[in-house]
């Protein structure tokens, strides 16, 4: 992992600490090439966690966003959530 990202993901963590109590329910956002697969992949990674997940191809149906909404924790679930979803090629979360 890179500075950048690493920087961001304490960011993050620091950011949720302060305006969240936990455990919250988290809202994670994703946009994917629209690939069965792919969105398969972010589906299984909520699985078994009570997620409301909500998906929605763009116009041109060149892509896919992915809206999951959790039952987090706490901030280190969500970074780990992300880090996890962030071998998914292609993938950008929002």
């Amino acid at each position: 992992m890179d500075n950048n990202t690493e920087e961001f993901y304490e960011r993050l963590k620091a950011e949720l600490e302060r305006s969240n109590s936990w455990p919250d329910l988290y809202l994670f956002k994703f946009i994917v090439p629209t690939d069965a697969s792919k969105i398969k992949q972010i589906e299984d990674a909520f699985d078994c966690m009570g997620a409301v997940i909500k998906t929605k191809q763009s116009k041109t149906a060149k892509f896919t966003s992915v809206s999951v909404d959790v039952q987090m924790k706490n901030p280190q679930e969500i970074i780990e959530k992300y880090i996890e979803l962030s071998t998914i090629e292609g993938i950008i979360s929002l």
